[in-house]
């Protein structure tokens, strides 16, 4: 359960925490590619840390207020809450596995992550929540010297279970991939409470119905290690995906089904660091890039949540 929205190759963290020290800015941004004069707009492809003005902010309040008044038909909406993953094994028996190939970003903003892949990091486990095709799993597996890693991979849809399991790197003896709803009453079978070092969720938690996000993070929290780390990736209020959608595709508030059937929420910060209250928060941070189609003239604006949560 993800999507495939990153542009350009990632050198630098492009992720800004929300309650960041303004004069702590510059040395954070070290690398990124600054947009200082907007002239400048049309020289490259990608800007990093584009703060929209007051102009850009009604425009996109506009936007969702037109789609707040033209929702999905009350009589259609039932079929997006009752088999959601239906919509999501349509969708890889489709597409397979060509999402997501190029995680090399992974490496940046989740350093954490890769450091249980060393010779001698010991005994560790990972759980890939909302594994689609694998694509957190794989990279990190391929690059492990450490022989005590071992990758857990989940997916409510059993087609994307199976296009992991049918990868000719998957290998049983260090990864187990296996259908699981995070939003499920019970933890998988598979996985002792208190046991796993780090959960990953990237483009997973928006993918649920705003009423199952407390059970999502019961089951988060309870198969943690105390210490454990959550990493999290998602959609971000306003995102250009959002402003996007047009008439009848709103299930309630920033709530939306795609033309496939797929479902997506767009969070805030304020709301994340909520529904993680129980966990230290390590960060909470907002991407902001402005993707630019310089021979059209064409201005997109990206906004994406990162977050480190530690139990």
């Amino acid at each position: 359960m993800a999507d495939n929205v990153e542009i350009g190759k990632k050198r630098t963290s492009s992720a800004l925490d929300v309650d960041q020290d303004k004069s702590t800015e510059t040395a954070s941004k070290f690398g990124s590619r600054l947009l200082k004069q907007d002239n400048d707009v049309f020289a490259h492809n990608a800007w990093d840390h584009v703060d929209w003005d007051q102009e850009q902010e009604d425009m996109a309040k506009e936007k969702v207020s037109i789609q707040m008044e033209n929702p999905v038909p009350e009589d259609e909406q039932e079929q997006y809450y009752k088999e959601p993953a239906e919509y999501w094994n349509k969708f890889y028996e489709k597409n397979e596995n060509k999402f997501f190939k190029d995680r090399n970003w992974l490496k940046i903003e989740f350093p954490e992550l890769f450091e249980t892949s060393q010779e001698d990091a010991g005994k560790k486990r990972v759980f890939e929540i909302g594994c689609g095709a694998g694509n957190t799993m794989f990279p990190l597996l391929d690059q492990s010297k450490n022989p005590d890693l071992f990758v857990y991979a989940a997916d409510y849809s059993s087609t994307a279970v199976d296009v992991v399991r049918g990868n000719r790197h998957y290998d049983p003896s260090r990864s187990s991939a296996f259908v699981w709803d995070l939003s499920s009453a019970e933890i998988p079978q598979d996985i002792e409470p208190e046991s796993l070092d780090m959960i990953v969720l990237i483009f997973v938690l928006s993918a649920l119905a705003p009423e199952q996000w407390d059970q999502a993070i019961k089951n988060i929290y309870k198969m943690l290690k105390p210490g454990g780390l959550v990493m999290f990736r998602d959609y971000g209020r306003y995102d250009l995906a959002q402003l996007r959608f047009k008439k009848n595709r709103l299930l309630k508030e920033n709530f939306y089904i795609r033309g496939d059937g797929t479902r997506v929420y767009f969070f805030t910060p304020e709301e994340i660091a909520k529904m993680f209250e129980k966990f230290t928060i390590e960060q909470n941070a907002v991407d902001r890039r402005l993707i630019v189609n310089r021979q059209r003239k064409l201005k997109m604006y990206r906004v994406w949540l990162q977050g480190k949560f530690r139990k």
